[in-house]
């Protein structure tokens, strides 16, 4: 066993992503042998006591597509919700049902994008999900997509596993697909070799990545996956991604998939969230000056450096701080309503005490709440 894969077995608390195309039927409607598989698995991964999990599992939408009628996933947002709220409870009913053959709880976390953008609602979403872990429950963690709209969705749940991994402490992600690995080519064409493992992006800079897969019943595809895998490693948590069907393999530490090996250091939650689950409610464009102290010094923004606002937002919304040329250069969250800026742009905290009183003696977005972006 490689000291990779040594990595795998030492984990003790594991996310495990599925997604729509290994629980589902082509037409819709959820295959109950493939979930009962996938359970027996991971109840085997966790029967010994050391070990938790996590379970990330996309589904709902695709399983609701044959009771509502629908041939195939709708692309209008509200049939979305619609099959998402009839499918959502026939998943759980069924991982219910499944875990109970081993006398596993499964508790339910629905998240959005907003969620996890506000720092009270991901340390309530982290605070029930360790609980769940600590009374022996096992969480089924999906998007709510019966109330997420398109300004506050995560898109896919390959994302929103890397940054649940990263919100449970966790030791390992493991990603699920209906591909084993990470292929240097097209995986159905002669001559292409999986990529055991990935060490960091310049690894895999040369691969052409594809798109959905043949089901046509998810959001995702080897793009969605391997950008969760980057986010996930460079915070620190190690990643293999492989099929369903190897799911046992992974989990041992047997050689099958791709291991992405941790490239950075475990960041502050918040920070974590705000460069990759955010949503920015509008933007400030920042002086040379401003933008210096922001990326290069990484210093608190000041209202001095702010050159104009943008969008409608709320003290404690995340907005975006650009340059001169409107290239987006940090994320943050600010501490001033849209409507309080505009007289306090260019002027020093000092004055701004003095005229309008303390509360105004203060950084319009502090370092501890700002997450400089990737040029």
């Amino acid at each position: 066993m490689t000291v990779a894969r040594q990595q795998v077995t030492q984990a003790r608390r594991i996310v495990v992503k599925v997604g729509s195309s290994s629980l589902t039927t082509a037409a819709g409607g959820l295959d109950a042998d493939r979930v009962d598989a996938l359970v027996d698995v991971l109840a085997k991964v966790r029967s010994g006591g050391e070990k938790e999990i996590v379970l990330v599992s996309s589904g709902a939408i695709a399983a609701g597509l044959a009771p509502l009628g629908l041939a195939r996933r709708p692309k209008d947002l509200a049939r979305q919700q619609a099959a998402a709220s009839v499918g959502q409870g026939l998943l759980v009913a069924r991982y219910t049902a499944s875990f109970a053959r081993y006398g596993v709880r499964v508790g339910q976390v629905l998240l959005t994008g907003d969620d996890t953008s506000r720092r009270a609602h991901y340390r309530n979403a982290y605070r029930t999900m360790d609980q769940l872990l600590a009374m022996g429950a096992l969480p089924v963690v999906n998007e709510n997509d019966t109330v997420a709209t398109d300004e506050i969705r995560f898109g896919d749940n390959d994302r929103l596993a890397a940054l649940v991994a990263h919100l449970v402490r966790a030791d390992l992600l493991v990603l699920l697909s209906d591909v084993d690995g990470l292929y240097d080519g097209d995986p159905s064409r002669a001559g292409t070799s999986r990529i055991e493992e990935v060490r960091g992006p310049k690894d895999i800079a040369h691969v052409q990545i594809g798109s959905a897969g043949k089901a046509g019943v998810g959001t995702g595809g080897m793009v969605t996956k391997v950008e969760a895998a980057r986010i996930a490693a460079a915070a620190g948590v190690p990643v293999v991604l492989t099929s369903s069907s190897r799911a046992a393999d992974a989990l041992a530490g047997r050689d099958t998939g791709t291991f992405f090996h941790a490239t950075g250091r475990r960041s502050a939650d918040r920070l974590l969230w705000l460069a990759h689950a955010s949503t920015p409610r509008g933007a400030l464009t920042l002086d040379d000056g401003a933008v210096r102290a922001v990326v290069e010094l990484r210093k608190s923004l000041l209202p001095a450096g702010i050159a104009a606002v943008d969008g409608e937002f709320s003290a404690g919304d995340p907005v975006e701080l650009r340059d001169a040329t409107g290239r987006p250069v940090a994320r943050g969250l600010v501490n001033f309503d849209a409507r309080e800026l505009p007289q306090l742009l260019g002027r020093s905290t000092r004055e701004l005490a003095r005229e309008l009183g303390p509360a105004y003696e203060r950084e319009v977005v502090h370092r501890d709440d700002l997450v400089v972006l990737e040029p």
